[in-house]
């Protein structure tokens, strides 16, 4: 199993080479109407990844939002739960601390085989950690890396000196050389929904968004930016 732990333990320039099938095959891109409650996300994305790994089903990139919720990874520290009645609180099956999914953040799974890529699971991390960055750079947010912090980070010198938040999650699992799970990205979330956990484990750094930073778009135009971005690293996608 990797996560986000994985990123915290490296810090290397993101891989701009992308993660292609040689045989250009391409993935469902899939974008799911309404919020899906976790429960359903956690079955449909273990299902096609099975399906995945058996040959019966092709790769995918699913794209949700959930209804207002807490995840708990294997890390989890149950002090880091601060308001444990708030929001419904799921175990996650990867790796990680607490983090919040809502409604107004992008959750995109990606079902990968990467027995048909590069078994890499180093590559892999480092191309989502590129895939955000890209994807954010297309509305003039410059998305970075921190050492020892999971995720992607803004600056905030609007904030004080130092100052940082995270603007995306990444965390992933491989079972059999396929991939699920995947990242998150705050478009405009409500993030007093934050307040309820330590988000991963990060006390000293803040949350934000797409509309906290006054860059103002619709879950639809970040889905072309991510498309657009996924595409340049992973290869070709078809909507389904």
């Amino acid at each position: 199993m990797v996560s986000e732990t994985l990123t915290a333990d490296r810090f290397e320039p993101v891989a701009a080479e992308g993660l292609r099938r040689a045989d250009g095959q391409p993935a469902d891109w899939i974008i799911a109407p309404g919020l899906v409650d976790y429960p359903t996300a956690l079955q449909t994305m273990r299902a096609r990844a099975a399906a995945i790994a058996e040959g019966s089903a092709g790769e995918a990139v699913w794209l949700v939002e959930h209804p207002p919720l807490y995840t708990a990874g294997t890390s989890a520290v149950a002090s880091d739960l601060l308001l444990p009645d708030r929001f419904p609180v799921y175990e996650a099956g990867r790796g990680g601390q607490y983090t919040y999914h809502g409604p107004g953040q992008r959750v995109a799974y990606v079902m990968l085989d990467l027995r048909q890529r590069q078994r890499d699971i180093r590559a892999l991390v480092q191309n989502l950690e590129g895939w955000v960055i890209d994807t954010l750079a297309a509305f003039n947010i410059e998305g970075e890396l921190r050492d020892g912090r999971i995720g992607v980070w803004v600056k905030r010198a609007d904030k004080g000196f130092g100052r940082e938040d995270k603007i995306a999650a990444i965390g992933v699992r491989v079972s059999r050389w396929v991939t699920f799970h995947g990242i998150s990205i705050n478009v405009a979330p409500d993030l007093a929904d934050y307040d309820g956990i330590v988000p991963c484990g990060i006390s000293d750094q803040g949350v934000t968004s797409f509309e906290d930073l006054g860059q103002l778009a619709s879950m639809a135009e970040v889905d072309i930016a991510l498309r657009a971005a996924f595409e340049t690293r992973f290869g070709p996608t078809a909507s389904r």
